[in-house]
């Protein structure tokens, strides 16, 4: 059986260095697929579709809101030529009812022991509408190595230099942030992957840089210290979203590799600023996510911000504004405020205005977000910064012999004049 399973294109921020991650979500689907199919996967961002391709089954994997659109015309056209099409990914978790007009089923939920009937159903004629696990979590300890062999690996580079390969040790997230659906998608219980596992499978990754993509490492302080220890003997060069901000936490985070992580930066506060430091203090680089937007911004606050920003030495900065996307508290507000102006699935690429700000109009918060990105990469690009992080990786593996000859180049860079 020849099963066909495509991720839909989408745009980067307007203003972002354009670079391609191998997905997370696919490769995890494609584990829990039974062994006796055939899997071709297609990254449309990298690859094109062949929609005359001789296939028995379609899978459409969507992790963004801004991929849907794009994922539903992909289902409309397999399914006119009379192919059946699945979709799944946590886009089509948030968008279920819409999805299901485009599909001929929609997986909702975690696919760890669930797919041997979908696959099943299939080929006896009886796929179903819905396959709804949204309540029914598997047991976290099911959680086996991603399929990576469905890659395209020599795809995922910029300009030569190998990507990081995305890797979960758990799921779920204790916190309930607003503009955050991660409570609806994965519960608000923090499920830990057993570390052996976790580990093991960071072991087996063909790629010395991996991105960690759980929502919070600073979830379980023991958990989190057990993991770092763990992964100590790897030799790893790793990002990820928070680690717990204390220095044993972080010593142990550096000992185990850590690169730099993704951090959120919600005030001007010393608090941003000390822990801001103490990454640093530990080589732990830093990349702000900074999101414009929330009522108590004004024109000025987010001046005062974007100076604050330069003050405190961030290595990099992404900014976006609030977007609601569907089961958000921030969605739930601001639709019962009538405050959404479009629900245009295309506009929530984070970086166009859909709602009606406090204290400004919609055009001018949009005007601040550019104001932002060109304000805080004006004296360096952004190009020019992701290269120093880049830097730091190839100083800290040619530190302890991981580096790898293909990013030889790279180095003599790292050590030239050109970018300093």
């Amino acid at each position: 059986m020849k099963f066909l399973l495509i991720y839909p294109k989408w745009p980067k921020l307007e203003r972002q260095t354009e670079f391609h991650l191998p997905p997370h979500g696919p490769v995890v689907f494609a584990a829990a697929i039974p062994d006796d199919v055939e899997i071709r996967f297609v990254d449309e961002n990298l690859e094109s579709i062949d929609f005359d391709a001789q296939v028995d089954f379609v899978g459409i994997s969507m992790m963004l809101t801004l991929q849907v659109k794009r994922g539903w015309r992909i289902a409309d056209t397999f399914r006119q030529q009379g192919v059946k099409v699945i979709s799944g990914g946590i886009a089509t978790m948030l968008h279920a009812e819409e999805t299901m007009l485009h599909a001929d089923s929609v997986f909702l939920g975690e696919a760890e022991g669930r797919m041997e009937k979908v696959f099943a159903d299939f080929m006896n004629g009886k796929l179903q509408k819905v396959y709804d696990f949204m309540e029914q979590r598997p047991p976290i300890e099911t959680v086996g190595p991603a399929r990576r062999d469905i890659l395209n690996r020599d795809l995922y580079n910029y300009r030569g230099v190998q990507m990081v390969d995305l890797v979960h040790a758990s799921r779920g997230c204790r916190f309930h942030c607003y503009p955050c659906a991660v409570a609806y998608l994965g519960g608000r219980q923090f499920r830990p992957r057993p570390i052996e596992k976790a580990v093991e499978e960071m072991a087996g990754i063909d790629n010395n840089r991996l991105f960690i993509v759980d929502n919070s490492l600073a979830q379980d302080t023991g958990w989190e210290m057990d993991l770092f220890r763990e992964m100590i003997p790897l030799k790893k060069k790793w990002c990820s979203h928070p680690i717990e901000d204390s220095p044993e936490v972080l010593e142990l985070a550096a000992r185990a590799g850590a690169w730099y992580v993704y951090q959120a930066i919600f005030d001007t506060s010393d608090y941003i600023r000390e822990r801001i430091k103490r990454y640093h203090d530990y080589g732990i680089g830093v990349e702000g996510t900074i999101l414009l937007g929330l009522d108590h911004h004004t024109e000025d606050y987010i001046k005062r911000l974007i100076d604050f920003l330069l003050e405190i030495d961030l290595d990099m900065a992404e900014f976006t504004v609030l977007t609601p996307f569907p089961h958000t508290t921030a969605f739930d507000e601001l639709n019962r405020q009538k405050r959404i102006f479009s629900c245009d699935w295309d506009d929530y690429s984070a970086d166009k205005v859909v709602f009606y700000p406090k204290h400004m109009s919609p055009d001018r918060l949009q005007e601040m977000l550019y104001y932002a990105w060109d304000t805080f990469y004006k004296d360096e690009s952004q190009e020019v910064k992701m290269f120093r992080l880049i830097q730091q990786v190839v100083i800290k593996e040619m530190e302890d012999n991981t580096f790898r000859p293909r990013d030889r180049r790279l180095a003599s860079k790292a050590f030239g004049k050109g970018h300093r």
